[in-house]
């Protein structure tokens, strides 16, 4: 979509933020942020805040608009891709709550365009179930893109947000990928017979890793990097290796080798062969295959699954109309359905009625994420949406009004209307009515129901 030149006042006003951030940070301001290892979003905030530029309207909504978009974060499943606009004049964040598993790597790419130089901030986050937040990971702000390694079965939430008075056109990516590689090469989760968690010895304990069949001498190859701890041969797991990676603080486990091929202490790199498929130890009466096991320190056992297995990670083509990103379009059937996510089968939040306002936040495959005048975020079909740019009906107003800008008691007017002043409605929404002057000028009339 076309980028709206930000007018003559913001670059004054943005002139004016850039200046008093700079006096504001002095050496002992700098020194500080270096030995309190702020994120770049905190660091942003920080000098905002050292300019008092915070307890200004235009700041106060930047920071309030952080905190609002954690409250309405939108779920996500993964993979996912969107298209989404923030406009200079109006601060606001995006956040979205998504689900990942111990072992998976979230890729987090963040492409922005944009007429001048910007900062985005993106910063990651765990949800625990009684609401706290821990942040865990930002993006390198030069290179917009985040790598995190899930270590817990958890929900997380993503936060996007551009520093003040930027037009940003941004698409966000998020893929997942198995945090090490598979140990057998040729292989894949497909392979995996025998799972995590499946009895043994007549149920008096539990499967503590997953079988990868394979052929008899087929290579074994190290997970991650590395050094080999053990090599030695058990009653149980015939021939086995274990191999130390200190950086994520777990070992591998690899069993039933036909062929042990490294030494006790030696390092090792990702790819390296270090045995031989078999079926040594106590599997001698099964097909040769690897028993692959992961412990984390101090912790024990975790499953191995989603460490290796790789996830569907084709992103979705966005094919909803990107130039009304940023716009008001309004409902364009009798009524028409908000949902939780963007598929037809997710859970309804709400139904509207036709020409309903919705402002387009970002698209994803054909779907709009709109929010409501009242803020209300959610998902639709972009098919069943128009432009505001044809009327309802023109109107003549029967008494003076006042033109709003927004659809929300006690809000702030940007023009008086006269009596017989005719103006063009575009869209309703409770006891408001969105309307365009002659002038082209946009705003809200309270039209209370008589």
């Amino acid at each position: 979509m076309p980028f709206p030149k930000t007018n003559t006042t913001l670059y004054f006003i943005f002139f004016t933020v850039l200046v008093l951030i700079m006096t504001g940070c002095s050496k002992s301001t700098t020194l500080q942020t270096v030995f309190q290892k702020q994120t770049p979003y905190e660091a942003y905030a920080a000098s905002l805040r050292n300019a008092k530029l915070l307890n200004t309207a235009l700041g106060s909504k930047w920071l309030g608009a952080s905190e609002e978009a954690m409250l309405q974060a939108q779920q996500i499943v993964l993979p996912y891709k969107e298209t989404g606009f923030f406009a200079a004049e109006s601060p606001r964040a995006a956040a979205y709550q998504l689900e990942a598993k111990q072992g998976e790597k979230l890729v987090i790419n963040l492409q922005a365009n944009t007429n001048e130089p910007t900062t985005l901030f993106v910063d990651l986050f765990s949800l625990t179930p009684d609401g706290t937040l821990k942040h865990l990971a930002f993006a390198d702000t030069a290179t917009n893109k985040l790598v995190f390694e899930v270590e817990e079965d958890q929900t997380y939430l993503l936060r996007l947000q551009p520093e003040l008075l930027r037009n940003v056109q941004y698409t966000l990516a998020i893929t997942v990928q198995p945090t090490l590689a598979f140990p057998v090469p040729g292989r894949s989760s497909r392979n995996i017979s025998s799972v995590w968690g499946d009895p043994r010895d007549a149920g008096s304990r539990r499967h503590e890793g997953v079988d990868i069949f394979a052929p008899r001498g087929t290579p074994v190859i190290a997970s991650s990097a590395g050094y080999i701890s053990q090599v030695n041969t058990t009653l149980r797991g015939g021939k086995v290796v274990w191999l130390t990676d200190p950086g994520r603080r777990h070992s591998l486990y690899y069993a039933h080798l036909d062929e042990q091929l490294v030494t006790t202490g030696q390092r090792v790199e990702v790819g390296d062969t270090i045995g031989l498929v078999g079926n040594t130890g106590n599997a001698g009466t099964t097909a040769p295959h690897l028993h692959f096991g992961v412990y984390r320190y101090g912790r024990g056992a975790a499953n191995p699954y989603h460490y290796l297995h790789q996830p569907p990670t084709k992103l979705p083509n966005v094919t909803a109309n990107l130039a009304h990103l940023g716009e008001w379009v309004r409902i364009a059937t009798k009524q028409a359905n908000i949902k939780q996510l963007p598929t037809s089968k997710s859970v309804l939040k709400s139904s509207l009625p036709r020409h309903t306002p919705l402002q387009v936040l970002s698209a994803t495959a054909s779907w709009y994420r709109v929010a409501l005048p009242d803020g209300t975020q959610g998902y639709i079909a972009s098919s069943i949406t128009q432009q505001v740019t044809k009327p309802i009906k023109q109107k003549t107003l029967a008494k003076p009004e006042q033109l709003l800008t927004e659809a929300r008691p006690n809000a702030i007017a940007k023009e008086s209307l006269t009596a017989g002043t005719v103006i063009a409605v575009l869209a309703n929404y409770n006891n408001y009515s969105l309307v365009r002057n002659k002038k082209g000028d946009m705003g809200w009339l309270y039209q209370p129901e008589s």
